[in-house]
């Protein structure tokens, strides 16, 4: 998850889905599951044996990251990513609409500011806005 120069303007649009992203207790397991079963690489993003990059094709679609089951802020299973100009409206915008805010808007060194947002009938979705790279 770069935010950099891997990133297309395609992606960067207001509204467009931009990441994908699997949180999950074991991500060895869900790595060896995927790869196997799509045919994805995977690598450590930055190092971050917690996080680590789906690639399809040799770009950057995605992550698997490390939750523990009791952490109620980060649901298990896939979260999608869309794109927005601005974060923090968006999260005030979604509050007024009836929506909750599981994580307040936080920066992500190097890649931009998300926060993840609960609709009033229960869905989740993660709004970001990429770092210019």
């Amino acid at each position: 998850m770069t935010g950099g120069d891997a990133m297309t303007d395609e992606f960067r649009k207001q509204g467009a889905f931009s990441w994908f992203e699997l949180s999950t207790t074991d991500v060895r397991a869900a790595e060896a599951f995927y790869t196997r079963l799509f045919g994805w690489t995977t690598e450590p993003w930055t190092g971050e044996e917690s996080y680590r990059l789906i690639k399809v094709d040799g770009k950057e679609v995605g992550g698997i990251v490390q939750t523990r089951a009791d952490e109620s802020s980060r649901p298990m299973g896939w979260g999608i990513y869309v794109t927005v100009t601005d974060v923090d409206a968006t999260a005030r915008k979604a509050s007024e609409l009836g929506g909750k805010l599981l994580v307040r808007p936080t920066d992500i060194p190097r890649v931009g500011r998300f926060c993840v947002i609960q609709d009033p009938q229960g869905g989740v979705i993660t709004a970001i806005t990429y770092a210019r790279g």
